[in-house]
């Protein structure tokens, strides 16, 4: 950054210049890394474009049509590319599929029955699932309502408790669940490689056994998606990483064609399943979305390690650490009070080019436990791959930073929220040197 960016900064942002220098300071200790992201971001670039290649993407294929949506081929050929995209029979890519729990939730909902049992394998699940499973609020229609039954098996080091595992598993037992992301625990995102280990054991001894990913926030932050490594399906949201700050909305399901199948007649009725849904002119935004997706989650893991770096360097506890392999786009930042999170996600939101003026305030969001604060101002409102920040109101108050389309608007969002804590007095400002 040259003096008439930092200038700049001062100028029109308010920003203090030992902030914006402290920042600049730290950002060389990770240039290095830089080249390993390019390299993920060139395979899974080639990748999608062969995809789209591979289906004979046409102009054509943006036209859709009305009613019940029969021979909506933009809607097929958008799932056929999602089906090669992640080596996978099948895919189901609908925009009525409103998020990420949405697709998780119709997933469980589409391969469980009355008395089977699944288990997460990867601890405790985000916490919004928790409510769609029963184990926590008091909403109506969960999994535990309808007779399907539960368990976890907590990590041990971050890794997959396979031993465990495969003690735990039942005659009821049909599923087991991977999260792939920190989501809001300690933990670190779960690599490929360590996927991989875990599912072959666990094959091993139960081959038929459904093992199911939710790979929210994880999309092409590696060369390996989990249906690569032996996930019989997985679930994600298109206002994630895969909609590449394009996709206006949607969620994705892929795997096996028979799971997939089971799913898409849950999505609308035994004997329609995919053969109907409108797209509602969305396919060309979903495309191109994906094919941008590859950059744009680049640009998202640079400022999460920038992230990572500054708040390590100020004696923050951060997770994963700066040369962890990184399986999502989430840098956590244990900031150890409730004022640290909601003056960093204040920082955050000032940096937002949508809603930079609204201040953001922990609130009891729908689907949450405890009050969460959330920064976020995008083009897609909720956006995740877009630069955000949120957290929930709990010890030891974490707040999780993700996303950011370029890494300049990450970089901003970095030194808004440092900022911000230096403002406070939230920081030890003697550390503040470079």
């Amino acid at each position: 950054m040259d003096k008439d960016t930092i200038n700049i900064l001062c100028k029109h942002y308010g920003l203090n210049k030992n902030v914006i220098e402290f920042v600049n300071s730290k950002e060389k200790l990770i240039l290095d890394k830089f080249n390993y992201i390019n390299k993920i971001k060139e395979y899974n670039q080639y990748k999608i474009i062969k995809s789209m290649q591979d289906a004979k993407l046409s102009s054509t294929d943006f036209n859709w049509t009305t009613g019940y949506g029969y021979g909506d081929i933009g809607r097929d050929k958008v799932e056929e590319i999602y089906s090669l995209v992640f080596n996978a029979e099948d895919a189901l890519v609908r925009p009525t599929i409103v998020s990420g729990t949405h697709a998780i939730t119709l997933t469980l909902a589409g391969l469980l029955r009355p008395g089977d049992e699944f288990i997460s394998i990867t601890g405790t699940p985000y916490d919004t699932l928790l409510k769609v499973i029963g184990v926590k609020g008091d909403q109506k229609g969960t999994f535990l309502d309808y007779s399907i039954k539960y368990n976890e098996i907590p990590l041990i080091n971050d890794s997959i408790n396979v031993e465990e595992t495969i003690k735990n598993i039942s005659n009821n037992t049909k599923l087991l669940l991977i999260q792939r992301s920190t989501g809001y625990s300690d933990r670190k995102a779960i690599p490929m490689d360590e996927m991989e280990r875990a599912i072959k054991e666990i094959k091993k001894i139960y081959k038929n056994i459904i093992i199911m990913v939710d790979n929210c926030y994880g999309e092409f932050t590696e060369k390996k998606e989990p249906t690569d490594v032996g996930a019989d399906i997985m679930a994600g949201s298109l206002i994630k990483n895969p909609g590449g700050g394009i996709a206006l909305t949607g969620g994705y399901i892929v795997g096996k064609s028979e799971l997939v199948e089971q799913v898409a007649n849950r999505s609308t009725a035994p004997g329609l399943g995919k053969d109907c849904g409108l797209t509602f002119g969305t396919t060309r935004s979903t495309l191109q979305g994906l094919f941008l997706a590859p950059h744009v989650v680049s640009e998202a893991i640079k400022g999460a390690l920038l992230v990572g770096i500054v708040y390590k360097e100020l004696g923050f506890e951060i997770v994963p650490e700066i040369d962890d392999v990184r399986s999502d786009i989430i840098q956590a930042v244990k900031l150890r009070s409730p004022d640290r999170v909601v003056e960093f996600c204040k920082g955050v939101q000032k940096a937002a080019v949508v809603d930079s003026y609204v201040t953001p305030l922990p609130w009891d969001m729908p689907g949450y436990e405890d009050k969460v604060i959330m920064a976020a101002g995008g083009f897609i409102d909720g956006s995740s791959i877009e630069l955000s920040a949120d957290g929930p109101m709990r010890e030891p108050f974490f707040a999780y930073y993700q996303g950011g389309l370029t890494y300049e608007h990450c970089k901003l969002g970095v030194i808004n929220s440092l900022n911000n804590l230096y403002n406070n007095n939230l920081i030890d400002k003697n550390k503040l040197t470079y």
